[in-house]
């Protein structure tokens, strides 16, 4: 990370968390000034914001451990890695049928921001490999899946994410008039699936549809990508099936 955007409080609160976190309850503050090397004017003023925050909380003998505000985001963290784990094992059983069907790779994704991170894949027979690899990042308004999952957000959140309305251009096909991808995202919604026609990569076309929760929200998209001679020979057949699959996947 370039240095010009660090925050040097989130760095000390991180280095204060961490040393609690290996001695709970034995470190005061002057031992964690020791430890991590903070003056006493600084650490105070961490220490009182963290206690209000509930991140950190001293014991019976002014010692430090870790409070229940820091509990409740590895509890969030768990619940969603648990979610995404049971989603991509879902998903590696469920597209077997999709990729005897279509020919193809599929793959699943979540959005982060205005970016979306690949979950898992399921390779097709096509010599053409892909690269999104599980981990792998690429931004939401060039991609099949992104968009679908852009067009499912409310309008306020689709402008919070994209507050400068810039859509960065990725190949000669990305569509980066912000009024034109509006547009987009509404026909996307209607239509209840995305393509991607050389956006992201030239020469390669992808169809994505939705996966929703119990409650109708959007939580992730599936989509199929190949070349573009084999996508206009597909079309039909790999809208059908990735809409199959969104709806299958969001059902279990």
């Amino acid at each position: 990370m370039d240095r010009k955007y660090w925050v040097p409080a989130l760095e000390r609160a991180n280095l204060i968390l961490t040393a609690i976190s290996r001695h709970p309850g034995e470190f005061k503050m002057t031992d964690l000034c020791e430890t991590t090397g903070i003056n006493k004017s600084s650490m105070f003023s961490l220490l009182r914001t963290m206690e209000t925050l509930n991140w950190v909380k001293r014991n019976e003998e002014d010692a430090y451990v870790l409070g229940a505000g820091i509990a409740y985001f590895n509890t969030a963290f768990n619940d969603f890695s648990k979610r995404n784990y049971n989603l991509v094992e879902r998903f590696l059983q469920a597209s077997v049928d999709s990729v005897k069907a279509v020919g193809e790779t599929f793959q699943l994704s979540v959005l982060d921001r205005n970016e979306i991170i690949y979950l898992a894949k399921q390779e097709g027979a096509s010599l053409v490999k892909l690269e999104s690899s599980p981990g792998m990042r690429f931004p939401a308004h060039a991609t099949a899946m992104g968009k679908m999952m852009l067009a499912m957000l409310p309008p306020q959140e689709l402008e919070k994410r994209y507050p400068d309305r810039i859509l960065p251009t990725v190949t000669s096909n990305t569509v980066t008039d912000w009024e034109d991808f509006r547009v987009m995202l509404t026909d996307i919604r209607s239509r209840g699936f995305s393509e991607d026609h050389e956006e992201i990569i030239q020469g390669i076309c992808c169809v994505a549809a939705p996966v929703t929760n119990v409650s109708g929200d959007t939580v992730a998209a599936v989509s199929t990508s190949m070349m573009r001679h084999a996508y206009l020979e597909k079309q039909e057949e790999a809208i059908h099936e990735v809409i199959r699959l969104g709806k299958k996947l969001s059902q279990l």
